[in-house]
C-alpha cells in the first residue's frame, strides 16, 4: 500500500449505521491496496445515536490487501476543546500526532512524527474539500487531498472519493506517507466532524 503515490479513498455509506469504513485505491491504476474501518465497542456505537460523535473516541484501523495485514492505526479519545489524535504502526509504536488548532474556519490541523518534531501544517478551505500538507514554514507542499482526480489512470471516480497526492520526493519514505494518509482520512473522520459540530478546529 505504502508503495503508492497517489490513493484514491472511497466511503462506504450505510444505512442506519454509526460506522464509517472506506476502501483505499491506487489512484494510478484503481487497484484495491487496502481498507480502513472504525473499530469501535457497542457503547461507543450505541452512544453515536445520542451523542454527536465528534465528542466520542474512535479507533480507526488501516489493513493492506490481499491478507488485510494490518498497517496502522489512528487513535481520538474524548474531545475535550482541542482534539489530540494518533498514528501508531502495526507493532503499536508512535508514528505521530494529530493537532486541532483554534478558532480557524477553514479547518485544518499540525502534524508532528514521533518525537515531536513538526512535520506538516495541514490548510483547508473554508468551503469544499481541498486540503494541502505544507512544511511549517509553507516552502514546500507534502502532499495534497481533495475530491479532484490528479492521478493519470483512466478510471473514474465518484464524487464520494477522496484523492491524495504524494510529493514524488516522499516516494520513499513509507513513514512519511503513513502520516499523510493518516492525515486525509482523519480529516474526513475527525476534523471535518468537529467542524459540523460547530467545535473549534483553529489556527
Amino acid at each position: 500500500m505504502l508503495e503508492c503515490n497517489r490513493f484514491a479513498i472511497q466511503e462506504h455509506r450505510k444505512f442506519l449505521s454509526s460506522v464509517q469504513s472506506y476502501d483505499i485505491r491506487d489512484g494510478d491504476t484503481g487497484e484495491e491496496v487496502g481498507s480502513a474501518r472504525e473499530n469501535i465497542g457497542g457503547f461507543t456505537q450505541a452512544m453515536r445515536w445520542v451523542v454527536s460523535k465528534n465528542l466520542l473516541p474512535t479507533t480507526v484501523e488501516v489493513r493492506e490487501k490481499p491478507d488485510d495485514a494490518l498497517v496502522f492505526t489512528i487513535r481520538r479519545g474524548f474531545y475535550v476543546f482541542k482534539s489530540r489524535v494518533e498514528v501508531r504502526d502495526a507493532q503499536g509504536a508512535l508514528v505521530g500526532t494529530f493537532r486541532s488548532k483554534f478558532l480557524t474556519i477553514s479547518g485544518g490541523f499540525h502534524v508532528y512524527d514521533k518525537d515531536g518534531n513538526y512535520f506538516a501544517n495541514v490548510k483547508g478551505r473554508m468551503f469544499g474539500f481541498d486540503y494541502r500538507f505544507l512544511t511549517e514554514d509553507g516552502a514546500v507542499e507534502l502532499g495534497r487531498v481533495s475530491k479532484k482526480f490528479m492521478g493519470v489512470g483512466e478510471f473514474v471516480f465518484s464524487a464520494d472519493h477522496y484523492f491524495l497526492q504524494v510529493n514524488p520526493d516522499l516516494a520513499g519514505q513509507p513513514l512519511a506517507k503513513m502520516l499523510l494518509l493518516a492525515a486525509t482520512l482523519a480529516v474526513d473522520l475527525i476534523y471535518k466532524s468537529e467542524s459540523r459540530g460547530g467545535l473549534p478546529l483553529g489556527e
